[in-house]
C-alpha cells in the first residue's frame, strides 16, 4: 500500500458472510472442479455472492498468458481448453439452480481464436441444459483474432458482452501490461456494431493514480464505442506482489462518478467502492 493510500478505510470492511448457500456454493464448484474469478482474483465480493448462490465462472483454466499488475491470476504457459468444462458448467448451473451466468476466461493468447471457441461451446452447453438461462460473457481483447472471435461467438447470441478496458490509457504499462486501449476499445465498438441487439459493458478500477479528467476521458470513449453499461469500483491490491493502492476513493466520489457517467449518457451503472464487473450483474438496471 502507498503512504498516500493510508489504512484500510471502514466503508471498505465487511463481513466474510457463511451460511447455506455459501457452502452450498463452494461445495458445487470444488466438486465439479469449476474454477472461479472470485477465488483466483481475491474478489471482495465472494462472501456475498456466494452467499446469494451466484458465481463469476472462470473458463479456459487459472493461467493467464499475460502478467497484469493489478491481479493476482497467476502466469504462465496454460492447459489446452477441457472439452468436458462446457458440461460441468451445465451441471453446476442446474444444481445451483442460476438464472443469469456470468463467464469470463484468462487471456489465451497461445489459441488462435484467443479461446471463443470454448465461450461458444460453453454456452450452447449451458443453454441446451437449461434453456431459460441468460448470460453475460466477460472477455479478453483477442489480440490477434478479434473478427475472428466475434464471427465465432455470433453463434451463441444472445449475451451481454462485456470486455474491461480496467484504467486509464497512462496507466496501461504499470497496470495492464500486453493490453492495448484502443484495441480494448475497438473489440467493444466492433461487438455493438455487429451484434446490434445486445448490450456491451465495460469496467474500471479507481485508486490506480489516474486523475478525474482521464476517467472521464474513458467514460466519453466508452460511450462513444457504444458502450451501454459500466461498472466503477475501487481498486484493492489482491495479492502482495500486486500494485499499491495509491487512493482509497470515498463513497460519495462514487456517487458523483455514477452522475458524470449517466449525464455522458450510460443507460446502466453501477459505481461504489465494490462493484466489480460481473458483481449483480443480473440487474436490469444498476443505477
Amino acid at each position: 500500500m502507498s503512504p498516500q493510500a493510508g489504512k484500510l478505510p471502514s466503508w471498505l470492511r465487511r463481513p466474510w458472510p457463511a451460511g447455506h448457500s455459501f457452502q452450498h456454493t463452494h461445495d458445487t464448484l470444488a466438486s465439479l472442479g469449476l474454477e472461479t474469478i472470485c477465488t483466483n482474483a481475491n474478489c471482495p465480493n465472494r462472501g456475498e455472492c456466494w452467499g446469494r448462490g451466484t458465481a463469476t465462472v472462470l473458463i479456459l483454466g487459472n493461467v493467464c498468458t499475460r502478467n497484469c499488475g493489478f491481479c493476482s491470476v497467476a502466469t504462465g504457459r496454460p492447459q489446452p481448453p477441457d472439452p468436458t468444462e462446457p458440461a460441468r458448467l451445465a451441471d453446476m448451473a442446474k444444481r445451483m439452480d442460476i438464472k443469469y451466468l456470468v463467464i469470463t476466461s484468462v487471456n489465451r493468447d497461445d489459441l488462435p481464436d484467443g479461446g471463443a471457441g470454448h465461450f461458444r461451446d460453453c454456452l450452447h452447453e449451458v443453454r441446451r441444459q437449461c434453456p431459460a438461462m441468460r448470460f453475460e460473457i466477460l472477455t479478453p481483447d483477442f489480440k490477434n483474432c478479434q473478427e475472428q472471435a466475434l464471427d465465432i461467438l455470433q453463434d451463441a447470441l444472445p449475451f451481454v458482452f462485456a470486455h474491461n478496458v480496467e484504467t486509464v490509457p497512462s496507466l496501461y504499462l504499470l497496470a495492464r501490461a500486453g493490453g492495448n486501449y484502443a484495441r480494448s476499445l475497438r473489440l467493444l465498438r466492433m461487438a455493438k456494431d455487429r451484434y446490434v441487439s445486445i448490450q456491451t459493458k465495460s469496467s474500471l478500477m479507481l485508486g490506480l493514480g489516474e486523475t478525474d479528467d482521464q476517467v472521464m476521458q474513458v467514460l466519453c470513449d466508452l460511450r462513444q464505442a457504444g458502450c451501454d453499461r459500466v461498472t466503477i469500483g475501487q481498486y484493492l491490491r489482491p495479492s502482495k506482489d500486486s500494485l499499491d493502492v495509491v487512493e482509497y476513493i470515498p463513497p460519495e466520489k462514487f456517487a458523483w462518478w455514477k452522475e458524470r457517467a449517466m449525464e455522458v449518457g450510460f443507460p446502466w451503472v453501477l459505481s461504489a467502492p465494490f462493484a466489480r464487473s460481473s458483481y449483480l450483474a443480473e440487474q436490469e438496471n444498476a443505477r
